[in-house]
């Protein structure tokens, strides 16, 4: 009983020196950070574009400083007096994605993205990383934010439609998940809330998010796009809607994503939010998840559900996408590299994976993960990372949800 008393006061004193350590150098607001990212698969650069700061933070106040997934990127504030650091941020990009493109060997983009951190109450310094294939660092740059810069743009009530879909708590309980409307007209918008119901179903009958529904918060927020549905590209159909989505990403038909990452966040600006699912109104088959950026998903097509879930657990969960695709000029994940995504493995590192679980519910070592046919390997036969069909996530996936809801959820 001794030892119990002692954990249990052992526990609140950390819960109670986690909490004084975020009200130590950060206010309960949020800084928003916008970057561009740009270059080609020989040279990269990182850019600040602008600052914001809006009311409340929704994120975790605890675990502040821990790289829980290394993703393909790393934002880290510190303290800009002692050099301390005091916030780490994980992350993936779409213009990652691109480097590995052909079309990178011989082109320069540039790609939007924006980060949210607790609003600083004095100087800091903001390192940001990103990493190729092997986690070697590939650009980095630091900049300082003072936090009584006159510039930092205030951000707030924008005049778009939002309301609550499901609360189950505050917003330093729960995790928010943000819906927003893409492709929807004025007219359309009844359509919007209805589909956000129908996300939500989808989201919440599969475990394990059925056991963590009450650690979720969702709240639908409606801008109104001039055209209905999203642009086709490949059929020669450009409309204009909220975030400029489009089919043919990188090329690819299905691909379905969103360039406007700054303009998403403006739209956003009203509500506190931690996850984003955009919901494109269309029936043609697509969609995409990024790490910790936003997921895209067509409502109208027959597997919307069975996709919503699965493109959730990338952006949510960083689930890595355990099928195979034929021989690429570059490996994505390559032999002499342990992937930071918990569900796939090259066996460079396999005690970090799930060699734990080995033999347990019919997890072992299947071949073909990670779009290559080899040297990448999946935990099991089939998993809602790999099929539509599957109803829920294997035990591997499974673990990481709720590892990585524990982490977002921590006091």
């Amino acid at each position: 009983m001794r030892k119990t008393i002692l954990l249990f006061a052992f526990i609140l004193q950390a819960i109670s020196l986690q909490a004084q350590e975020f009200d130590k150098f950060f206010e309960d607001n949020t800084l928003r950070i916008d970057y561009v990212l740009s270059g080609n698969n020989k040279s990269q650069a990182i850019y600040v574009k602008e600052l914001c700061k809006k009311d409340l933070w929704a994120g975790r106040k605890a675990r502040l400083t821990e790289e829980f997934l290394s993703g393909n990127g790393q934002l880290r504030v510190y303290d800009h007096e002692s050099g301390k650091l005091i916030y780490v941020h994980a992350f993936s990009t779409l213009f990652q994605e691109w480097l590995l493109e052909e079309e990178a060997t011989r082109v320069s983009r540039a790609f939007e993205v924006s980060y949210n951190v607790p609003f600083p109450k004095r100087p800091v310094d903001v390192k940001v990383t990103l990493t190729d294939n092997h986690r070697k660092v590939i650009a980095e740059m630091k900049h300082t934010v003072d936090p009584a810069d006159i510039l930092i743009r205030k951000t707030g009530d924008n005049g778009i439609p939002y309301k609550y879909i499901m609360k189950n708590g505050d917003i330093s309980d729960c995790i928010d998940l943000a819906f927003v409307a893409e492709g929807y007209t004025a007219d359309e918008m009844e359509k919007f809330y209805t589909d956000c119901n129908r996300a939500v179903e989808a989201l919440f009958t599969h475990e394990p998010f059925t056991t963590l529904k009450s650690k979720f918060n969702v709240v639908a927020v409606a801008p109104v796009s001039k055209d209905s549905g999203p642009s086709v590209p490949h059929k020669g159909v450009w409309h204009a809607t909220a975030l400029n989505s489009h089919y043919d990403t990188f090329y690819s038909n299905r691909y379905l994503t969103t360039s406007s990452d700054h303009r998403l966040n403006d739209i956003l600006s009203c509500v506190p939010f931690e996850h984003v699912i955009i919901l494109v109104n269309t029936p043609i088959y697509g969609g995409g998840g990024i790490f910790n950026e936003w997921l895209t998903t067509s409502t109208d097509h027959p597997t919307f559900k069975q996709v919503l879930v699965h493109e959730f657990g990338h952006s949510y969960a960083g689930l890595a996408d355990e099928y195979a695709y034929g021989e690429q000029v570059e490996p994505p994940y390559p032999a002499d590299t342990e992937p930071w995504e918990p569900n796939i493995t090259t066996k460079k590192d396999f005690d970090s994976k799930w060699k734990d679980m080995m033999g347990r519910d019919g997890v072992s070592l299947f071949e073909g993960a990670g779009y290559m046919k080899t040297g990448c390997y999946r935990p099991v036969e089939n998993c809602r990372m790999r099929v539509n069909e599957v109803p829920n996530f294997c035990p591997v996936c499974t673990r990481a949800i709720l590892r990585i809801t524990d982490f977002y959820t921590a006091k």
